[in-house]
């Protein structure tokens, strides 16, 4: 008897039944997260006739993509889901401030190993980093899952995504995770679970991790996990009591495909407008004058990525060619780096500071680009109009490449600054 994968030890217990890629079950869900966008959520849950979400404490909504309210109808739209929060008595609900929800999420100890957790958002693939099985889905399978709990989904076939060797000094997780979209594309992992391993993986923190899971879906798909180790638990711990139990594939389980890289020798790599699998190494870009620098989002914005600019900026002025933006992913982001000199320094060399959230990523407010203007972000996606005008282009890289282009006003390779 063939082992089992991740993807199909999870939704098998989540549905009760031998689940294998292909199958369609009917899986109970473990948390259920939303944004802003619970709006559409509760406009479905009340039009199927639902009164009473069933379990409160499995459903987490947070502000995070509009805050401040950059809109009378954004506000109007705040005020009424504090309304339904309040009525409903969900006790996971996290208002303006305290952080990007694929921040805040791990950081209250909501995604536990093991776990099914949906959010109707794209990049719920985060949590993946810690072991759960977790992905995005839209409001009306989110309102069908508030009045029930349980959700259809599709076993996915599994890829095995082996990174071997050591980062060199200013490439990271992002350098790595935007070559193997490159190589992969865009559509190689569709519907897949992509399990992250090898020496690599192992190595990196917790937050780096995190980065892999995040950009997952920008190569298709459903989930992306690295298996949880002792980094994991001791993370983990320090935000909860719960108690978690580890699930990983068996060796001899079934995948799709195997891909194997070495990141010894990798440098950093720069996704090139308007698609995020457009990826070239840096020196293929290198010199081309930016307009804007972005430092933060759901996939870089955590402590690490603002001393990674630290490192690069501290005691510099950046060119007053461009404006360099910086958003922390959460509360407890900012308020560590502001209790350790990052954000002190980071402001001495040039840099905005705003409040933790989404705003300029979406592009709804924050930092939008003007017509022919170019960036250069820590984000995840680099789409026509993604970020302002659709007559803008994004460029995609670390927040050491995206730091080292900043003090230059052109892109620039951080390993020469």
């Amino acid at each position: 008897m063939r082992g089992m994968t991740f993807a199909e030890k999870v939704l098998s217990r989540a549905s009760g039944r031998q689940a294998s890629p292909g199958d369609i079950v009917n899986a109970r869900i473990d948390m259920a997260m939303s944004h802003e966008n619970s709006l559409l959520v509760m406009k479905a849950f009340g039009e199927m006739g639902a009164s009473k979400i069933w379990d409160s404490s499995k459903v987490t909504i947070l502000f995070d993509h509009r805050i401040p309210a950059n809109t009378v109808k954004t506000a109007e739209g705040h005020k009424a889901i504090r309304e339904f929060v309040r009525g409903a008595g969900l006790p996971n609900f996290y208002d303006m401030g305290e952080g990007i929800c694929h921040q805040v999420m791990p950081e209250k100890g909501l995604t536990l190993p093991g776990t099914l957790i949906v959010g109707t958002d794209s990049h719920t693939t985060t949590y993946g980093a810690f072991g759960a099985f977790a992905t995005g889905i839209g409001a009306t399978e989110m309102a069908a899952v508030w009045a029930t709990g349980e959700l259809w989904l599709r076993v996915p076939e599994t890829l095995r995504v082996r990174m071997n060797g050591t980062l060199s000094n200013r490439v990271s997780p992002k350098d790595a995770i935007l070559h193997i979209i490159g190589d992969i594309g865009a559509d190689g992992a569709d519907y897949a679970c992509v399990e992250f391993s090898g020496e690599s993986v192992d190595s990196m923190s917790v937050a780096g991790r995190m980065v892999l899971s995040n950009m997952s879906t920008e190569m298709g798909a459903k989930a992306g996990v690295v298996f949880p180790d002792g980094k994991t638990n001791e993370w983990l711990s320090l935000r909860t009591k719960k108690k978690w139990e580890v699930v990983s594939s068996d060796s001899s389980a079934a995948v799709k495909d195997i891909f194997e890289y070495e990141m010894s020798d990798m440098g950093p790599q720069v996704a090139r407008p308007h698609r995020v699998d457009d990826v070239v190494p840096i020196e293929e870009v290198e010199g081309r004058p930016i307009d804007q620098a972005f430092i933060g989002s759901c996939t870089n914005g955590r402590m690490e990525d603002l001393q990674a600019a630290r490192e690069v900026l501290r005691g510099r002025k950046i060119s007053e060619s461009l404006r360099l933006i910086i958003a922390p992913a959460s509360r407890e982001t900012y308020l560590d780096a502001l209790e350790n000199g990052v954000l002190a320094d980071l402001v001495r060399s040039g840099a905005v500071i705003i409040n933790p959230g989404c705003g300029p990523c979406l592009g709804a407010h924050q930092g939008l680009l003007a017509q022919g203007e170019r960036c250069i972000s820590t984000t995840n996606r680099n789409f026509k109009g993604r970020m302002g005008s659709p007559d803008a282009e994004i460029y995609l890289a670390s927040p050491a490449t995206v730091a080292a282009s900043a003090l230059r006003g052109e892109i620039t390779d951080p390993r020469e600054v």
